[in-house]
């Protein structure tokens, strides 16, 4: 969802905090429920996801943007896969703006051989041990990501596999200039179940927790040390009839560059989204209608992409 409207900034926000290594998993799924009713933001400690290896993560990131610009666009984003440079993406297409001030490569699935076929990689030559760290990154977060989505189905009294079966996931590595001006990253609310973000350290993200509000006010979201910044995404807000929030979101520029890994889980293309019993009732009815999971991001990718074709949701699943 996009939503432009004046806007004030007030303080930093204090978001909950979970423990994903918590043995009591009841306690935890309630806490996730809460957070997700109140903010549909969170931050998620004692994940797996070890504060070394990201500092060698972002030092393998920086390498790649650092790269002239000829050997990026040989990687131009394919299949939803590869490099995609500055102002390729309008996050809020109400904007005037040419384009949001940043740029970024995706990895998609490695889970499936297909689905891994089409990644793009820059060669060996270039950065030698590019690859082989993504790739492990992608499968920390993965395993994150799928406790989470276990807690997440708790919390909504569903089975622990309901939404980390099958996910659809995506690694998407950003480079934010820092050059103050527009915003670096439009107001937007992502798209799938969930998405998990590392940063660097460097400021910038601010939330909007009522979208519909005027004038909409805008809270900083601060930088916890070791932790994953986790965020409901449009799919989850439809699936619980907006009991958990979709939250608004933006990246503003602080003068510095800033480094950002972002793993969206996603609903399957061919999944049906439509509310859960428990979500809705005679006086709370259904908002959305029941749609393809393939459908609804086919059309949210057009607004951002233009009519490019080549999105992620034209590939088959896997039956």
């Amino acid at each position: 969802m996009t939503v432009t409207t004046t806007t004030t900034t007030t303080t930093t926000l204090n978001l909950p905090i979970i423990d994903l290594s918590s043995p009591d998993r009841i306690s935890t799924a309630n806490s996730i429920r809460q957070a997700c009713v109140e903010y549909g933001f969170f931050y998620l400690v004692n994940h797996g996801v070890d504060e070394d290896f990201m500092k060698q993560a972002f030092e393998e990131s920086a390498k790649f943007f650092s790269l002239p610009i000829q050997h990026k666009v040989n990687l131009n984003r394919k299949e939803y896969r590869g490099y995609t440079p500055l102002y390729a993406e309008k996050l809020d297409p109400s904007s005037l703006s040419k384009g949001d001030p940043k740029e970024s490569y995706y990895i998609g699935s490695l889970e499936d051989a297909t689905s891994a076929s089409l990644n793009q990689w820059p060669s060996e030559e270039l950065v030698p041990n590019w690859r082989p760290t993504m790739e492990s990154l992608f499968w920390k977060i993965l395993s994150a990501g799928k406790k989470l989505l276990s807690l997440i189905a708790l919390s909504l009294n569903l089975d622990e596999d309901f939404f980390s079966k099958k996910p659809e996931a995506f690694l998407r590595l950003l480079r934010y200039s820092g050059e103050l001006g527009s915003c670096a990253a439009s107001a937007h609310s992502d798209y799938g179940l969930v998405t998990l973000l590392i940063t660097n350290g460097v400021p910038g993200l601010q939330i909007c927790k009522e979208k519909l509000k005027q004038p909409q006010v805008w809270e900083d979201v601060s930088h916890v040390e070791g932790g994953i910044i986790v965020n409901i995404g449009d799919m989850m807000e439809r699936w619980t009839n907006c009991v958990y929030q979709s939250t608004l979101h933006r990246v503003m520029p602080t003068g510095k560059e800033r480094y950002s890994v972002a793993f969206y889980m996603d609903p399957p293309t061919d999944c049906v989204v439509e509310c859960f019993e428990s979500c809705c009732s005679e006086s709370s009815p259904p908002r959305f209608p029941p749609i393809r999971s393939g459908d609804y991001f086919s059309e949210r990718f057009k607004l951002i992409y233009g009519s490019e074709r080549d999105l992620k949701w034209s590939i088959k699943p896997k039956n």
